[in-house]
């Protein structure tokens, strides 16, 4: 007790004395001020300054952007690959089946048909063809791929980019 006792009169004792400083912080700038010695500007010096930046034009830094290039921008703009994880093995052709696996998915438009192509890495693994369609799925991002449930046994594999949104429907591989 006399411990505990000794304990609290010591923190009063320190935390009641009272803090002596000689002067504040700004003594110690003296007559100089914070940002160095400055010398008063005339009038004219002042004119002449304000019409030498006026002739010149202002230089803006990027290039400007305008409602009706905005569409060029996004498209300059890298873009991530959506990806799509393959829970079960496709069938894609006759022959050919998609194992499981993540795979990036690019969809691509040519002689008037849709395709979404598969990658591993740099190895394009599949090709299928899509319906390209509207609709937006409810997908709250632009640039989507996912695979849903479809009726029959079936699976629909959902995509969506700034371009055109499509689909394709494919059956699960035969499981030996």
């Amino acid at each position: 007790m006399k411990k505990f006792c000794a304990i609290i009169f010591s923190i009063l004792l320190l935390t009641s004395l009272p803090v002596l400083a000689d002067g504040d912080l700004w003594d110690n700038y003296g007559d100089q001020n914070f940002y160095g010695a400055q010398e008063a500007v005339t009038d004219d010096e002042f004119d002449k300054a304000i019409e030498s930046k006026k002739g010149k034009p202002k230089k803006m830094k990027g290039e400007s952007f305008q409602q009706s290039n905005e569409t060029e921008v996004i498209n300059q703009i890298p873009q991530e690959l959506p990806v799509i994880c393959i829970s079960v093995p496709l069938q894609i052709t006759d022959k050919a089946i998609l194992p499981i696996g993540h795979y990036q998915v690019v969809g691509e438009q040519k002689n008037g048909k849709t395709y979404l192509k598969l990658y591993q890495a740099h190895y394009l693994m599949a090709e299928i063809e899509a319906v390209e369609t509207l609709e937006d799925f409810g997908e709250p991002e632009v640039h989507f791929v996912k695979l849903i449930t479809d009726k029959d046994n079936k699976l629909k594999i959902i995509y969506g980019s700034i371009d055109f949104n499509a689909y394709a429907i494919v059956t699960p591989a035969e499981q030996n």
